[in-house]
């Protein structure tokens, strides 16, 4: 994973934010066909014993159909659109890496958001490089240390790019904290590898 960006973890594991690589009316393009042609589902979590129902929306797509849990649920994979696999593309071009899977996010408004987490399942190649890209609203993204509790914030803009890799799913947790000043949609897609 080889890029010409500044690595923005002080220690164990690796962010690189390549900002805007779309430009404001490829993006647009690009949020309108996801928001509008992916099969969106509300994402399901089982936490404490109950199956809870989230307002997010999420969509699970790869080369072939391959099953993938999280929060003790599992998804089988949708086959890839035009737009995703033009997508995954310019990812992989950018990032020097390549996926054979992604999982997206379609947070309405700012009252949605993904709570501290680590993207560290069984199913996922371990250390294995993720690209995000990110349409929409400009949302705040922050990163906090398992052990030290140092925290990283940044600012995703739509149309942009973020790559995660090295230790940092074993080191450092993520999440998309919910902001009341923000009331427009963002789509998020996390290109990924399994095995």
């Amino acid at each position: 994973m080889a890029v010409n960006h500044k690595n923005l973890l002080p220690y164990d594991g690796q962010v690189f934010y390549f900002g805007q690589v779309f430009s404001e009316k490829q993006a647009d393009q690009y949020f309108r066909l996801l928001f509008n042609h992916i099969e969106w589902r509300h994402d399901e979590a089982m936490m404490f014993g109950k199956r809870i129902i989230t307002k997010r929306k999420v969509a699970w797509y790869a080369d072939t159909p391959i099953e993938y849990t999280y929060s003790k649920i599992t998804k089988s994979a949708l086959p890839w659109t035009s737009e995703l696999l033009e997508l995954k593309q310019a990812t992989e071009e950018l990032t020097k890496t390549t996926y054979n899977s992604c999982l997206m996010n379609l947070y309405h408004s700012g009252d949605e958001g993904m709570a501290w987490h680590s993207d560290d399942e069984k199913d996922l190649k371990e250390d294995a490089a993720i690209g995000s890209l990110s349409f929409g609203a400009r949302r705040k993204f922050a990163f906090k240390h398992k052990k030290t509790k140092e925290r990283i914030d940044l600012m995703l803009d739509h149309g942009s790019l973020l790559l995660m890799g090295g230790e940092i799913q074993r080191n450092w947790w993520h999440r998309l904290p919910p902001t009341k000043t923000v009331n427009t949609p963002r789509i998020n897609l996390t290109f990924r590898t399994m095995l």
